[in-house]
């Protein structure tokens, strides 16, 4: 194609972390560049629908259900409120809307065209743009598809009644008595815990033995310990048969299990994975085709089978992270123009925002031990730490991994209050090679969280000694 009939550099397809970042990158390496959102806002899903609103819901929720002095992951029984679900939304809308002027703000600020509507390919340079009555055609040197993802929808069920996609759930008009959560991966793991938080009598449905298997199992199962404490009721090793909704007196679905069992709920959240958002790119009219999931394959440098087509965040599969997301679109704009970049580093952290929060950098022990690697546990609990007392959480639990024979670290696995957060000082020390003599010989702030660092490392060198 003729470089000069093309009208920007980049198109992102997308404004969500990867089209977002991948624009700005580019738009501040000179190049001429635009977003295309079909979505009312720009964000993408993680601002729409997915990271955004659920973890201020998460925090409405906590907010408003723990009283003053008692435990932040514990029962919350005594501590119950009044609060409604038109109010939960409120507050979500208004964070909502401030990080979408962020965004917009931001695109403004670097020059980047913003166009909102649905994108297909018409040629492998060529896009059409319809918005309503209104289409545009753009044609761009490179296009970068970071499109997201959609909830897998449930079968034979109609939309609109109590069976729900994660996509849908925060529009509920009052908080159900009674729900059932089929699937127990990270997105339906949360909303369960979060709903029980509020007193909703929640049941989990999950066909694996055990919910989050690619997380250290201590962790989860001091997870399930703690959610069966807020009436957290589990069907493991399940398998759901069928759907059926019952209108009468009132909407309600009945879930039919292979084993026999029954699950009857006021709500249901379908929640046994996401798919690729690319039904409507055409995408073989640019020659490309997307997997079972919808998915599109890319090589290291986010190139898809055709070299100016790159994908990024979401549509890509694994790991599925906002915060690697927008890294994938930072990359793939300079790989794009050819600008050297370092690859994304292997030690990133995953955050699961339930009740309590969880999160991880490097290797879960299971995975140590299959891979024959020597190590060592260093544990310590919120309740040996002053922080843990003055915030009321005695639940807390924190261990790190370290090697035998070299004492670098391998792993750093939290659940508790401010988890998320703890995690990034290991993450540091495993991207700078770091090791047990590091935290050792460091002095921590007290009181704070980061002490359980010293208090698990001192535990791995008795361990070690």
């Amino acid at each position: 194609m003729n470089e000069s009939a093309v009208d920007y550099d980049l198109i992102c397809i997308g404004s969500g972390p990867a089209g977002q970042r991948a624009a700005v990158q580019a738009a501040k390496l000179g190049k001429t560049v635009a977003v295309v959102e079909r979505h009312r806002i720009v964000g993408g899903v993680c601002l729409e629908t997915g990271t955004i609103p659920s973890k201020t819901f998460r925090e409405a929720v906590i907010s408003s259900v723990r009283p003053r002095g008692t435990s932040r992951t514990g029962s919350f029984d005594e501590g119950r409120s009044n609060i409604t679900a038109e109010q939960l939304v409120e507050r979500i809308e208004h964070v909502v809307r401030a990080e979408a002027e962020v965004i917009e703000r931001q695109l403004h600020h670097n020059d980047v065209a913003l166009f909102r509507g649905t994108a297909s390919f018409v040629g492998p340079h060529e896009l059409h743009i319809q918005a309503g009555e209104e289409s545009h055609r753009l044609t761009a040197a490179n296009i970068l598809i970071a499109s997201g993802t959609c909830p897998t929808p449930p079968p034979d069920v109609a939309p609109g009644g109590p069976v729900v996609t994660s996509d849908e759930i925060l529009n509920l008009k009052e908080l159900p008595h009674t729900m059932a959560v089929v699937g127990g991966g990270v997105i339906g793991i949360e909303y369960a815990s979060i709903f029980a938080t509020l007193g909703v009598e929640v049941t989990l449905i999950e066909r694996q033995e055990r919910p989050l298997e690619f997380l250290d199992h201590e962790i989860v199962d001091e997870l399930i310990h703690q959610m069966r404490n807020a009436n957290v009721t589990f069907r493991l090793a399940e398998v759901v048969s069928r759907i059926e909704v019952q209108s009468s007196p009132k909407p309600r679905a009945m879930i039919q299990l292979e084993s026999g069992k029954r699950v009857v709920a006021d709500v249901v959240l379908y929640a046994i994975g996401r798919v690729g958002a690319t039904d409507s790119l055409n995408l073989s009219a640019a020659g490309l085709a997307a997997d079972d999931r919808n998915r599109l394959k890319v090589n290291e440098q986010f190139q898809t089978d055709v070299p100016h087509v790159y994908a990024a965040g979401d549509v890509i599969g694994f790991p599925s992270l906002a915060a690697t997301s927008s890294e994938q679109g930072r990359l793939a704009a300079c790989f794009a123009f050819g600008v050297a970049a370092q690859p994304m580093a292997a030690h990133f952290p995953i955050g699961i925002y339930s009740i309590p929060e969880i999160s991880m950098v490097g290797s879960p022990e299971h995975e140590l031990t299959h891979r024959k690697i020597p190590y060592e546990v260093g544990l310590a609990r919120y309740r040996e730490i002053a922080r843990g007392q003055i915030l009321g959480d005695d639940s807390g639990l924190f261990k790190m991994l370290f090697h035998r024979k070299t004492r670098k670290l391998l792993g750093v696995h939290t659940i508790g209050t401010g988890a998320t957060e703890l995690v990034h000082v290991g993450q540091a020390v495993m991207g700078l090679d770091g090791g047990l003599d590091y935290f050792l010989n460091t002095v921590f702030n007290y009181p704070t969280l980061a002490e359980c660092y010293k208090v698990a490392a001192l535990d791995a060198a008795d361990k070690l000694a």
